[in-house]
């Protein structure tokens, strides 16, 4: 089942080294071009994860506050996280997806590369097994070709067993030694892999046993090394991009930047030349994509923090405004203030209608006092 999807997902990269070799002759040309063609088709998925980066860097100051504020409640946190997500416009998600595509081609590409008649010409397994016993029928040395045991190859199923680059050196030895087998084969490619001189159907490790100083050996043991370097060097683009971190994230960042260049040595240095060829185009091409990228995203968040500050301030200035016609609209509308005749004429009418409204009847009144009986006095309450 994996072995058949591995098949399909190979169609669509090896259609495109075939043409790449159809136009340059040159297997290491292919492979370079192929790699620039990769990144230009996946560029605008990486440009959205470059974007998302960059904005989940410069929210990281805001996160960090946020985490030692509600280190004790993590339920509050992830709330006020999800707030700041939104507010910032990030997704935390959308920038790690992208990151992990050049994995799947390069395993892609490296079947391309290990098996190249039955996924880069895209030939069947029978091909395989035709030129494998015409081969051993022919007398040629097949100890780099098939697993051997006790001198015999080993056939499981009525199939012979091929090593790990068997197909590669299966294909080299019919394109050098035996063209007349695949004369009239339809779909036979007859791949030339020198490319500066060098055989990238070999890898850097089989030039250590019996090294001898010529620049095939050399060239060859340069790519682990030129690999390692192009991916520490596009590393340190990307890392110079992203804001000053502490503590954990800091030590993270670091373990990857040398880790990464550590693995791409391993890599080229283990297997065929023609891969490590696409490492240090791919870490090559994708320093100056990230080098671009972050001065043009840096300038666009740069302008749209100056719109935002601007727009922060035009609120301010607004609301101030409003404020200041209010006031001003309250003024206008509370009543003149009054002098202090005005005051005491007022004050004595006050007096007046109150006396009006509170006065007693005439029998109740005593000169000038008009409640000495009272208010309900009658002479003759108690006539009987």
């Amino acid at each position: 089942m994996f072995s058949t999807l591995g098949y399909y997902i190979c169609i669509p990269f090896a259609w495109l080294v075939r043409i790449f070799y159809t136009l340059t002759h040159s297997y290491g040309l292919a492979i370079i071009f192929f790699t620039l063609a990769v990144k230009l088709i996946l560029l605008p998925l990486q440009l959205r994860s470059k974007k998302s980066m960059m904005r989940m860097n410069r929210v990281s100051g805001k996160m960090q506050e946020l985490q030692k504020k509600y280190a004790n409640n993590q339920a509050k946190l992830n709330e006020e996280m999800t707030k700041l997500y939104e507010e910032e416009g990030v997704n935390p998600m959308s920038g790690c997806l992208w990151s992990f595509l050049p994995i799947p081609i390069l395993i892609a590409l490296y079947s391309i590369i290990r098996q190249p008649i039955t996924r880069f010409m895209m030939l069947s397994a029978d091909v395989v097994q035709t030129l494998v016993d015409q081969l051993t029928a022919a007398g040629a040395d097949m100890s780099s070709i098939v697993f051997m045991r006790g001198g015999e190859a080993v056939v499981k199923d009525g199939v012979t067993q091929l090593s790990g680059f068997g197909q590669i050196n299966l294909a080299k030895l019919v394109t050098d030694q035996y063209p007349q087998l695949v004369e009239n084969m339809d779909g036979w490619i007859n791949i030339n892999y020198n490319f500066l001189g060098l055989d990238l159907a070999a890898a850097p490790s089989s030039k250590l046993a019996g090294f001898t100083p010529s620049w095939a050996a050399i060239g060859l043991l340069l790519i682990p090394i030129i690999a390692g370097a192009s991916q520490f060097a596009m590393s340190m683009i990307s890392m110079k991009q992203q804001p000053v971190q502490e503590g954990a994230a800091a030590s993270s960042a670091k373990s990857v930047m040398y880790t990464m260049p550590l693995f791409s040595v391993f890599i080229a240095f283990s297997m065929p030349a023609a891969l490590g060829v696409y490492w240090i185009a791919q870490s090559a091409f994708s320093a100056v994509q990230e080098f671009l990228m972050g001065k043009f995203f840096l300038k666009r968040m740069q302008e749209e923090e100056d719109a935002r500050t601007a727009a922060i301030e035009a609120d301010r200035k607004r609301r101030i405004e409003e404020g200041r016609i209010e006031q001003e609209k309250r003024k206008q509308e509370q009543p003149k203030k009054k002098t202090l005749k005005e005051k005491q004429r007022a004050a004595q009418e006050a007096r007046a209608a109150k006396a009006g409204r509170n006065s007693t009847n005439e029998a109740g009144r005593i000169g000038e006092r008009p409640y000495a009986r009272g208010r309900s006095y009658r002479a003759d309450r108690y006539d009987t």
